[in-house]
């Protein structure tokens, strides 16, 4: 089993940056790739941005060039900088990891409002 927690989440205007966090315990040797993903209401959860362990990234359409995903694997933390926030980035934001053999993990999510 795996643990995600993500921290940071918040209001901010429009044009401005947030930087999310997840940290991850438990058996994170069985992880594969970890992502971000998010849900507005109303909406179905989208991909914001994966990275694989071997460092390669991927990010949706609406995040190419204002959002960056890194990973720290000796802290086991997951990040996501996010600047040029716009009203329509709205939404829960929530940790993903994979599991090499099996199993998707999930954090609780952390709430970005951003107002125009």
């Amino acid at each position: 089993q795996v643990q995600l927690v993500e921290s940071g989440g918040g209001l901010v205007q429009a044009g401005g940056s947030l930087r999310l966090s997840c940290a991850a315990s438990g058996n994170i040797f069985s992880i594969s790739f970890m992502g971000w993903y998010r849900q507005a209401p109303g909406k179905q959860r989208e991909l914001v941005a994966v990275i694989t362990d071997g460092g390669t990234t991927n990010y949706g359409d609406s995040m190419k060039g204002r959002f960056t995903i890194s990973r720290d694997t000796v802290k086991n933390t997951l990040s996501l900088q996010m600047n040029s926030l716009k009203p329509e980035d709205t939404a829960v934001y929530y940790c993903h990891a994979k599991g090499r053999v099996s199993g998707d993990y999930w954090g609780q999510g952390t709430q970005v409002t951003v107002s125009p």
